[in-house]
């Protein structure tokens, strides 16, 4: 039988969690987050900048956007590259599975690539964090890891439990296990995500991680807490509570923002468009093909462009909109505008 992980599900946690589900689904259907498509790549470069910051890359958010669009940064090139990985593994978090080991592994290698000797792998040594030389927590050791995590995956897609619930224990697990040389804080972060965006698609891009680092110090003490107790149940709360904070900044902010990204009706070859990309990447010259369209970049403006900026279809490189490598995708927004 899974081993069910020690937590408690405080009153103050639940306040959170039915805040939140009333909270996400005023923005997911009553504003138009979904399909603003310039706000998802801010608020991915937020994230990127968060998650990083919290484990002491000193590059500024200016310095990350910057990095993301290919441009050139003065710093170190470590946290240069770690930027480049966290974009990578941000890009890709809705193709992996939150209870497969193997994407986890996948995941750390796309975070850790170039930066670590064990990247995509367990640790085969003891880890601990120090404050000086006091160990404020030492993780599991390294024998114990793989089957503590996959006893870890198996009761998290076997429990009932609300996922946004999950998501936190999962989060405050990885934490305390430990699993990796390094990378542990980015993979415990990037999981929650991942099993919120699970949960709802939108949560892929709201930067909770960003409210996780304003508050870091309190981000710590609730680790902290959570251990000295056995019990994730502090952990939870302030979890939740920072993903509450989040949604509540980006339903404030569509609130001031104009409103025009409204989806008009399509037209016949628009619908072609999406049916085209139903299953499949296209390139441009692909997707022309495709519809049966010998286009110039008039065509493209008219037709394609206002797929893209509603949110129906998208680049898979969105940071470099003229890159020969760039093919478009449906969204599932796009998917459900389909039918």
């Amino acid at each position: 039988m899974t081993q069910k992980p020690p937590y408690t599900i405080t009153e103050k946690a639940a306040d959170y969690l039915a805040k939140i589900v009333e909270t996400v689904t005023r923005l997911d259907l009553g504003t138009d987050f979904k399909r603003d498509i310039k706000l998802h790549r801010e608020n991915r470069v937020r994230t990127i900048y968060s998650s990083l910051a919290i484990e002491g890359n000193t590059l500024s958010l200016d310095d990350v956007s910057a990095v993301i669009e290919g441009k050139l940064v003065a710093g170190k090139q470590t946290e240069v590259k770690e930027v480049k990985n966290a974009y990578e593994s941000y890009d890709q978090i809705m193709t992996f599975d939150p209870y497969s080991i193997a994407d986890f592994l996948k995941a750390h290698k796309l975070m850790t690539r170039e930066l670590i000797k064990e990247s995509g792998r367990f640790r085969s040594g003891d880890v601990g964090v120090f404050d000086g030389d006091k160990p404020i927590h030492i993780g599991a050791r390294p024998q114990f890891v793989p089957q503590l995590v996959d006893n870890l995956f198996a009761w998290g897609k076997e429990s009932e439990l609300h996922p946004v619930l999950k998501s936190a224990i999962l989060h405050y697990e990885i934490e305390t296990i430990h699993p990796f040389e390094d990378g542990n804080g980015r993979m415990g972060r990037l999981w929650q995500t991942l099993l919120l965006a699970k949960w709802n698609p939108i949560f892929a891009w709201i930067p909770m991680e960003s409210v996780l680092y304003r508050n870091r110090s309190q981000y710590y003490q609730a680790i902290a807490q959570a251990r000295n107790a056995d019990d994730s149940g502090v952990f939870i709360a302030f979890t939740l509570s920072a993903i509450y904070e989040t949604i509540v900044i980006q339903e404030k902010r569509q609130e001031r923002r104009p409103e025009k990204h409204q989806v008009k009706a399509l037209s016949a070859l628009q619908m072609s468009v999406l049916k085209a990309l139903s299953d499949a990447t296209l390139s441009r010259k692909e997707l022309l093909t495709a519809v049966g369209i010998n286009g110039d970049s008039r065509w493209f403006k008219r037709h394609i462009e206002p797929l893209i900026n509603t949110g129906l279809i998208e680049m898979t490189v969105p940071e470099k909109p003229n890159s020969r490598l760039q093919r478009y995708r449906i969204t599932e927004y796009g998917k459900m505008q389909k039918h």
